[in-house]
């Protein structure tokens, strides 16, 4: 009985193989780097869209292009406080989407993404006195990063609330250990063509 109703609540939501959608999105990023002692969690804005393709009564396939603001917050110590490392990324997620019930889909794929940009700033003590610094600095980081993205969405009309953790699978510098990990939650407006 339980099966029966789950594949009617899947040929209600059902959606014709070739249909094509675009969504615009925006949101915010929850981010910090796994593997780094006295990281903590830094807020940052994503921006973009994603194209999505049916193939198939409950899959469907999406590749985006999102400008995302990455990065960490750091713990205060004797010597820095309020040190923050934000880097630009241009994130290009591919996922599959499976619709396991009415507008509630489960998202997984890989996302490439590109460093643009990178600012680290903060406080600094210099003989007592703190002092502000700021650096937009590239040297060492790496300008390829490569994720797993995992997550779940849900439709309500044709707004989309999306909710996802990518696990960073590359080092985000020559000289650490450190990778991405990164929440976002995103109000996208889904628009059939």
């Amino acid at each position: 009985m339980v099966a029966v109703a789950m594949m009617t609540a899947l040929s209600v939501n059902a959606q014709s193989a070739g249909e094509m959608f675009i969504k615009p999105m925006v949101g915010a990023t929850l981010s910090t780097f796994a593997s780094v002692d006295h990281s903590k969690m830094k807020f940052g804005f994503v921006g973009g869209a994603e194209y999505g393709y049916y193939v198939a009564d409950p899959v469907a396939i999406t590749a985006g292009l999102l400008v995302a603001m990455q990065g960490s917050g750091y713990e205060d110590s004797k010597y820095d406080r309020d040190k923050t490392s934000t880097s630009t990324m241009i994130n290009v997620p591919i996922l599959v989407n499976y619709y396991i019930a009415k507008g509630l889909a489960l998202k997984v794929g890989v996302q490439p993404g590109f460093l643009v940009g990178n600012k680290i700033k903060g406080e600094a003590d210099n003989n007592g006195k703190w002092e502000s610094y700021e650096s937009t600095e590239t040297d060492g980081l790496k300008k390829f990063d490569f994720s797993i993205p995992v997550g779940l969405s849900y439709e309500i009309s044709d707004f989309v609330i999306d909710a996802r953790y990518n696990f960073g699978l590359t080092k985000v510098a020559d000289y650490s250990d450190a990778k991405n990990s990164v929440i976002m939650l995103t109000l996208g407006y889904k628009i059939p063509f």
